[in-house]
């Protein structure tokens, strides 16, 4: 594979420890304060965190996780992970169009990513030209001209796509789907696509809603929660406050994933003097590390033996359920030989988790990628959703289903339409509001529409927001289906890899970041965004933004739909100018949205509708949950060969990488790592430190491999292994995906290691 693609690292400080056995602590406090002082400076490192996840302050741009309502909320309400993705957007440090005077594309493509992110904000509007290696500075209104001339130029709607990534905001998402669907598309790809896309077609199939059925407080008055295929320290920190509380009030959890992580063992809450001075708190009860691709197995089981000891909630089954026999009967037949080959573990292992569920008065089941990018993902939610039901454990206090999304709003994005199969009845709304008329034709998802950029039939590509070539799977085809596009555009506010892998043409539309004052002619202007939890709420920023020539997201969308469409059956401008016309239009089409200017900027925001959890009800055809009977299907893995999840470091969030620390595993200074038990390590004849070459085994001719790894000892189950995205996505198939929902299986992967190609 072309190493253009990933940039060249320098590993030569790579070290490897022992893993600690607690997260957070002083330490996390300061690395997040050394990081904004590094970024901002002091004194806009104050003004910027006071007001991070405040009432009346701006949302964090990194994780959904919910705010505890306002009177519970500390004074320093946010993570050192958010801490981070606010200095890197309030940063000091500017890419302004003397930098890209002084180096080509061809130059930055030689850079890593983290050197990439840590230049600074993008200041002004850049274009590449056809045959250019260099990006120049545009005006907007050229900027507009080009992308509106090449969408009317197209031979079908159908020939652009509109992706989104989860941190556009209920306005922007709103106004973004509308333009695409006025123009004549469903293509409306989106971050989505790749993590819990899964877990939407899995709980919209079986409980009628694609989201999660349980409130903050839900997991304070839990008597259990499991945790699987999620690691909180890292991806969620503020969960573990939450945990916290849980363990306090009495809770027991179950960690069920197949590295130990530190956020799930001991947390030691910084705001605490137990958190500073003392031992912290102890989360997990049991640990079950199970084998990748084992939870269905694994939940399969669980429901198994509930059903043995007859610990199933009859009264609720009866009343709310359907399929509950078939169930019943398909996990009575279950062969636990099967079993401890797919999960790796005991019997005994599973029969205490499966007690502990069993003498739970409510439990909350939460989950996230690491059940979610299998070919078997939306049959494994549908298991746990299985056992839930079987528990009565949706729609009671300190019960439910929780899958925590990752950026901080992409439950909402897809709550204001941004998905390629729109629900009819959202359709009719759009078109009586707008006087539009919606395609009715399903667009393409994300792995769709690289299809479609490879064969051709679409050639022009408008990002608002995220880095998709490296969130995409497959990144060498990613790249080709970019490159042979006519346009690509990106809206974004600092630069990324995605801004140097282009079509023939290339705009750069640099936006207003969520920290960032957004001063329109109608006045100041706030956003909304939805967490994992369905609030929704406020968000406003504070700071001068980075340059006088950014515009925010909504401007930007409306600008180009007003370029492309003109004002006529919608009035893009107004829009742009005065976003509670936008609210209005949400009202008009979004069930749950009454009142939406008002109820918005109320403290703590509101809860939208969920059935299942208010009032047990349950739109689906029969009206009731459903049990579902899935295969339990194993994945074999050639000898010589091992199964690979690609995930975070503890210094990233999702493709920004903050820094080269990933001190919770003992990881500092390099990210080019393959994480491999020791048993695997002698079995393959390999040494830690050694330099291989990961290469995936799939069903075609294409020499998908990443070089110059090195080999690090970790405790992980037999048989697998585990390694850093991006910088691995390059090894997941573009056709490996999640039957059901189209999700890329980025965490089962299967590979070998082979001495490495590049010099030591």
């Amino acid at each position: 594979m072309d190493e253009t693609l990933l940039g060249r690292a320098d590993e030569s400080r790579l070290k490897v420890a022992e893993p600690p056995d607690h997260a957070a602590g002083v330490t996390a406090v300061g690395v997040a304060l050394r990081r904004g002082v590094e970024e901002m400076g002091p004194v806009r490192s104050v003004r910027s965190l006071r007001r991070l996840n405040q009432v009346g302050g701006f949302d964090c741009m990194s994780c959904a996780w919910p705010d505890p309502d306002p009177e519970h909320r500390h004074l320093a309400e946010f993570c050192e992970n958010g801490a981070k993705a606010v200095a890197e957007e309030a940063t000091k440090q500017r890419v302004t169009p003397e930098f890209f005077a002084r180096h080509s594309i061809d130059d930055l493509l030689r850079q890593t990513d983290h050197w990439l992110g840590k230049q600074g904000r993008l200041t002004h509007p850049m274009v590449r030209r056809p045959g250019s290696d260099h990006y120049e500075p545009i005006d907007w209104a050229e900027a507009e001209r080009i992308v509106a001339e090449h969408l009317r130029a197209l031979g079908s709607p159908d020939e652009a796509i509109f992706y989104t990534s989860g941190r556009a905001s209920n306005e922007a998402a709103f106004a973004y789907q509308l333009f695409v669907r006025a123009f004549g598309t469903n293509n409306l790809p989106d971050c989505s696509n790749m993590c819990h896309e899964s877990s939407g077609s899995a709980l919209s199939e079986t409980i009628g809603i694609g989201k999660g059925s349980v409130h903050l407080q839900d997991l304070y008055a839990a008597d259990l929660i499991v945790i699987a295929g999620q690691n909180p320290g890292t991806n969620h920190p503020r969960m573990l406050s939450a945990l916290e509380i849980a363990k306090k009030r009495g809770a027991k959890i179950i960690a069920v994933n197949p590295l130990r992580e530190a956020g799930l063992v001991n947390f030691r809450n910084p705001q605490k003097p137990r958190g500073v001075i003392g031992h912290g708190t102890g989360l997990t009860d049991l640990h079950l590390p199970i084998r990748l691709n084992g939870d269905l197995a694994l939940f399969q089981a669980i429901g198994a033996l509930l059903v043995e000891w007859d610990a199933i909630d009859h009264a609720f089954v009866s009343a709310y359920t359907t399929g509950f026999e078939e169930w019943r009967d398909h996990v009575s037949a279950l062969d636990w030989e099967q079993v401890g080959a797919a999960t790796g573990l005991s019997r005994e292992q599973i029969t205490e988790a499966a007690r502990l569920i069993a003498d739970s008065k409510a439990t909350v089941y939460c989950w996230a990628m690491g059940l979610t990018q299998h070919r078997n993902a939306v049959a494994t939610i549908k298991e746990v959703v299985n056992v839930a039901l079987a528990r009565g454990d949706i729609g009671k206090p300190g019960a439910g289903l929780c899958p925590v999304r990752g950026h901080s709003n992409v439950q909402g994005d897809r709550t204001m339409g941004i998905w390629e199969r729109p629900r009819p009845a959202f359709l009719d709304a759009l078109a009586a509001t707008y006087d539009v008329h919606p395609p009715r034709h399903p667009g393409y998802d994300t792995v769709e529409s690289i299809h479609a950029m490879l064969a051709g039939r679409a050639s022009v590509f408008i990002a608002l927001g995220g880095n998709f070539v490296h969130a995409a799977p497959d990144t060498g085809l990613t790249a080709e289906a970019l490159a042979r596009t006519d346009l690509t555009v990106q809206v974004s506010t600092k630069l990324n890899r995605s801004h140097l892998i282009t079509g023939r043409t290339a705009l750069i539309l640099p936006t207003l970041g969520r920290t960032e004052r957004d001063d329109r002619a109608s006045g100041p202007q706030f956003i909304t965004v939805e967490d994992s939890m369905s609030v929704v709420h406020a968000s406003r920023g504070r700071l001068d933004p980075a340059s006088e020539h950014l515009r925010s997201e909504v401007a930007i969308v409306t600008g180009l739909a007003a370029a492309t469409l003109g004002d006529g059956a919608v009035d893009w401008t107004a829009m742009g100018e005065d976003y509670g016309l936008i609210r209005a239009g949400i009202e008009r089409v979004v069930p749950g949205f009454d009142d939406f200017e008002r109820r918005a900027t109320q403290p703590g925001g509101f809860v939208l509708p969920h059935p299942p959890r208010d009032s047990r009800t349950f739109a689906t055809p029969s009206g009731r949950a459903h049990f579902t009977a899935s295969s339990l299907e194993i994945i074999e893995v050639p000898p010589g060969h091992l199964l690979l999840q690609t995930l975070r470091s503890h210094d990233q969030f999702n493709t920004t990488v903050y820094g080269l620390s990933d001190r919770y595993r003992g990881i500092e200074g390099g990210r080019r790592v393959v994480m491999v038990g020791r048993g695997d390590l002698e079995a393959l004849g390999l040494s830690p430190g050694e330099l291989v070459d990961v290469v995936a085994v799939w069903d075609d001719d294409r020499d998908r491999r990443v070089r110059g790894f090195r080999v690090v000892a970790y405790d992980t189950p037999r048989g697998t292994a585990a390694a850093y995205f991006p910088e691995t996505n390059p090894l997941v198939p573009l056709d490996s995906a999640a039957e059901g929902s189209n999700t890329p299986t980025s965490k089962s992967v299967v590979v070998r290691l082979e001495p490495s190609t590049v010099p030591s």
